[in-house]
């Protein structure tokens, strides 16, 4: 069985989330997904989510794509996430290109392009416009 992983906040899940989520999924047999807590995104992003935690999870849970929804709490645990669940292939956006070579020395490391027209920070933006 072919494992993926990608993360991510997935706050105002949108079309370009699934998107990548499908993508993702179709790279591998089973696709986990590693979301910010909501500690991690305040403390370490400067991010306050609309959703908690809890609600976002529930939302990506949903997904057929999504095998598996783990939190991420912090930078760091990409290599031992990658380790502790035997991942073939680590998946991000395309906005992330380079950031995670790193990894390319235990799984492939694969950055797919966003969907270009939609954005969480767009939607909030057009959202505060209103």
């Amino acid at each position: 069985m072919k494992k993926v992983i990608t993360y991510g906040t997935f706050d105002l899940l949108h079309y370009g989330h699934i998107n990548l989520l499908r993508r993702a999924k179709e790279l591998g047999d089973y696709l986990i997904v590693a979301l910010s807590t909501d500690e991690f995104n305040w403390n370490a992003k400067q991010k306050k989510c609309y959703f908690t935690y809890e609600e976002r999870k529930q939302m990506l849970e949903a997904i057929r794509y999504v095998d598996l929804v783990i939190p991420e709490e912090n930078w760091e645990q990409k290599v031992s996430d990658v380790k502790e669940f035997r991942v073939d292939t680590f998946v991000m956006g395309n906005d992330w290109e380079g950031k995670f070579d790193f990894l390319k020395e235990q799984c492939e490391v694969v950055y797919l392009e966003r969907t270009p027209e939609i954005s969480t920070t767009q939607i909030k933006s057009d959202l505060n416009r209103k």
